[in-house]
């Protein structure tokens, strides 16, 4: 749809649109020439229909001269989406109308007089309309009416004009205003609740900090709200559905406290204002909006909590303040928490269970391997959203961050996580951005690293044989690298177990397809391991030679 009879042509922003820098991937067409600062919602929500009122006021700053058009993503009404989808009925700036031209899930608007750079602009969009997504209505497993956003990973639009790519982080807040048997939690703190003569209550919820769109959330249901103290100053609470008010307290109070308590001790500061762990109905795991986490409902009264809850918290650092600046680079966000979750683990639980759970990781990463092809952690130029996540960004993601641990030693990983946690926080950053603070840490060169590991679809295989010989009083080991393609550079270690129990780890660097290795023992030694410790992305096999 478009306002007004004869809209402005707006070939120009097509080109406007288009990337400019060479180190941006993802098909996203970025505004090279706008930042947004600020979004405020304001939602009429109701009981006896789906469709939602809104009007959305996108606060932007101008950083280039000449720019005459730009665009927020809204899903439009089509027959494919069967009536479902968002209805413009007017654009103004500075109360003024605008031209504007709705179609194909953008928003484009015209101004009549480019800004000067460092400007800045308000646009307000009054629209309606029922959400094909995004937005979740409907019933709890209690057969009460609820609405959860559900915004990953470009289905803000759905219901929310708004730049909906995570290289454009702005603040937000919500203003929803929806029948006053039901409370609302969303991200960042409380401002207001008021009750109004309809019998409608309206609550003001503001995030200080700015996030990525998907990040963005409300939900709205009959909820009980528990706060239970804070962490370092950081208030944590739980809303649940009444129904399940002792099983949601045992559920999240102790995994919350214990993951935040070592997320800040090892990380860094907690970059929001709140910590809100919900209990939300259409959705089955848990989805990390910014200081406010959504988990499906049939989690609470899980056992245990522990993995789900410290994934979701581990990612308010990491893909939630630090977030990728490009699709391609989702790892960023999965990967770490998927690898800070297992560090939970380690912490908590002991080497044991962290090794259980990078074994379990490990297997996973051959059989997704095996099922896809072809996939790489990283991406290359992502235009189809429905791949964004193949698997491999989770537990291969995790394994690179641990093999990196390895690389560069546990003191100087740690100084790097803390280092460029504090260089990104509340920003935008890519693989290489990791790579160069990592480098600047350890000192080391480490490109070869993290080109192996995250642009190469097949992970290591190494098969080989070992046999004592006593007349040198050594062992030869001879590995075969068996993958198909070049040699990776493997940093190993063997475990070797002599007769009368001792143990020693020597480590070897295998890089080449075949390779031997003669190690001084002091005897003949019972057993010899490949990764004794669990180091290494590899499927390993030796065997002794007899």
């Amino acid at each position: 749809m478009s306002g007004r009879l004869n809209p402005i042509p707006f070939v120009a922003l097509l080109a406007f649109a288009l990337p400019t820098s060479a180190a941006i991937f993802d098909t996203y067409p970025r505004q090279p020439g706008i930042d947004a600062l600020h979004y405020t919602f304001r939602l009429t929500l109701h009981d006896d229909t789906d469709m939602i009122a809104g009007e959305a006021t996108a606060d932007f700053r101008f950083i280039l001269d000449n720019v005459t058009e730009l665009f927020l993503d809204l899903a439009s009404v089509t027959d494919a989406t069967e009536g479902k989808g968002m209805r413009v009925l007017g654009v103004t700036a500075s109360g003024q109308p605008v031209h504007w031209v709705h179609e194909g899930d953008r928003l484009r608007i015209a101004l009549d007089a480019a800004p000067a750079a460092g400007q800045r602009r308000q646009f307000t969009v009054s629209y309606e309309g029922i959400p094909a997504s995004g937005l979740i209505i409907g019933p709890n497993d209690f057969g009460e009416r609820t609405f959860f956003s559900v915004n990953w990973p470009n289905k803000a639009r759905q219901w929310l004009p708004m730049i909906d790519h995570p290289y454009d982080k702005a603040t937000s807040e919500f203003m929803v205003t929806a029948p006053s048997h039901y409370q609302v939690v969303a991200n960042g703190l409380l401002q207001e609740e008021a009750d109004l003569e309809d019998g409608t209550r309206m609550t003001h919820w503001k995030q200080g900090v700015p996030i990525a769109s998907w990040l963005n959330a409300i939900g709205v249901a009959r909820f009980t709200s528990r706060h239970f103290g804070s962490v370092r100053g950081v208030p944590l609470q739980i809303w649940v559905f009444p129904q399940q008010r002792e099983a949601g307290i045992a559920t999240f109070e102790v995994p919350v406290r214990q993951a935040m308590e070592f997320y800040s001790e090892h990380i860094g500061e907690y970059p929001y204002e709140k910590l809100g762990n919900v209990e939300a109905a259409g959705m089955g795991g848990g989805m990390e909006h910014a200081s406010v986490i959504f988990y499906g409902q049939r989690r609470v009264g899980m056992e245990p909590a522990t993995g789900l809850v410290a994934h979701e918290i581990a990612h308010q650092w990491f893909g939630n303040s630090v977030t990728e600046s490009d699709w391609d680079d989702v790892w960023l966000s999965e990967g770490f928490a998927t690898y800070f979750t297992l560090l939970t683990t380690e912490h908590y639980r002991g080497r044991d269970a962290f090794v259980e759970g990078l074994e379990g990781s490990r297997d996973r990463v051959f059989s997704m391997e095996e099922s896809r092809p072809g996939e790489t952690v990283v991406h290359e130029n992502l235009a189809d959203m429905s791949q964004v996540l193949s698997g491999l960004q989770y537990q291969k993601g995790g394994w690179v961050l641990h093999m990196l641990r390895h690389q560069i030693g546990t003191e100087t990983f740690w100084a790097g996580i803390r280092e460029y946690y504090a260089r990104y926080r509340d920003s935008n950053a890519s693989t290489d951005d990791l790579r160069q603070v990592m480098e600047e840490q350890s000192g080391q060169e480490l490109s070869w690293f993290f080109d192996q590991w995250l642009e190469r679809s097949v992970s290591p295989v190494v098969d080989g044989t070992w046999r004592y010989e006593a007349v040198t009083n050594r062992i030869a080991v001879d590995l075969s690298q068996t993958q198909p393609g070049d040699p990776y550079r493997l940093n190993l270690e063997l475990g070797i177990t002599n007769g009368d129990g001792s143990t020693a780890v020597e480590p070897i660097e295998m890089t080449q397809k075949r390779q031997r290795f003669e190690i001084a023992v002091e005897g003949e030694p019972e057993t010899v391991v490949l990764d004794p410790n669990t180091w290494t992305l590899i499927k390993a096999s030796l065997t002794r030679e007899r």
